[in-house]
């Protein structure tokens, strides 16, 4: 093999034999890739279409430096780079005819590759996504918590479940998971492998809602956070992130991460009180008129 250089493959179960140990020596840097690799190995365990998808391993001296990934619908992830690095991947990805419809990654190797891929296609890059990533240190309920308790959703809080993740998505403008979810495409949205959290009111009318990703390497990812627009102000957003928190360290989480709005102070004032640290920032840059895919 050629000394730091991307081994491209289709294969995702070798990819992750290769590319595991990887992955988990940095799980909430690597939260999305990780979340997004398993639901590409699930849906080619089950049959479902996965065809187009390409995993990409970056080997120096023997050991994996990084990893990309490109989805069947043209999301490409990647994990921190060099500008050089990048400009060989985007390089290689080229020359092989492979065309994303979009990258994700950390802002400094989102942003380079977007550069770099707009010099090799001509392709000009437009900027959709800015978040900063906090992880979890020493987590710190609110005080005073609002009247009422947290509890996990059942089967029985489903229709309550789609209502609020489709506001959530016309609130931020997510396309893509609106489509989904009219659709009635629920198990393939990017909320269907959530577990959800609601907090409600002393007489059981639920109030605000969180959602996590199962354990991955050591790393749970809560995603999205909502609080219906009327009740917003009491402290529900708080006790929710909260509880949902306290149920990904029970359920074993070592890391758990979230994402934020860089232009809500309201939200990052919020997760730092409760003892979230802001580790890093990233970035999306979509290359076609499509959708962005979402998360």
């Amino acid at each position: 093999m050629i000394p730091d250089d991307w081994q491209l493959t289709a294969d995702v179960d070798g990819f992750l034999t290769q590319a595991e140990d990887f992955l988990h020596s940095r799980p909430a840097l690597h939260n999305t890739p990780l979340t997004d690799i398993e639901k590409l190995r699930k849906h080619r365990a089950s049959s479902q279409g996965t065809e187009g998808a390409v995993f990409g391993l970056l080997w120096t001296g023997g050991e994996v430096q990084a990893v990309c990934y490109c989805t069947p619908q043209g999301r490409l992830g990647i994990t921190p780079l060099s500008a050089e690095q990048t400009d060989t991947l985007a390089a290689r990805l080229a020359a092989l005819g492979h065309v994303p419809g979009h990258v994700i990654a950390d802002h400094t190797t989102a942003t380079a590759f977007a550069e770099t891929w707009q010099r090799q296609t001509g392709t000009t890059p437009v900027p959709f996504w800015r978040t900063h990533l906090y992880r979890l240190g020493s987590l710190t309920p609110p005080q005073p918590l609002p009247d009422g308790r947290g509890r996990a959703t059942d089967e029985q809080d489903h229709e309550q479940v789609v209502r609020w993740c489709r506001e959530f998505c016309v609130e931020v403008g997510e396309t893509v998971s609106i489509e989904a979810i009219d659709a009635g495409s629920w198990a393939h949205s990017r909320f269907g492998d959530r577990h959800f959290t609601f907090w409600e009111t002393p007489d059981g009318t639920p109030t605000s809602m969180a959602a996590a990703t199962s354990v991955i390497g050591g790393m749970v990812r809560v995603d999205p956070v909502y609080t219906p627009a009327h009740l917003r102000g009491q402290g529900y957003a708080g006790a929710v992130t909260v509880e949902a928190s306290r149920a990904a360290l029970a359920a074993g989480a070592t890391e758990v991460v979230l994402f934020t709005d860089p232009g809500n102070p309201t939200s990052n004032a919020l997760y730092q009180r409760i003892g979230y640290v802001h580790i890093g920032d990233f970035a999306g840059y979509k290359f076609s008129h499509g959708a962005p895919e979402a998360d």
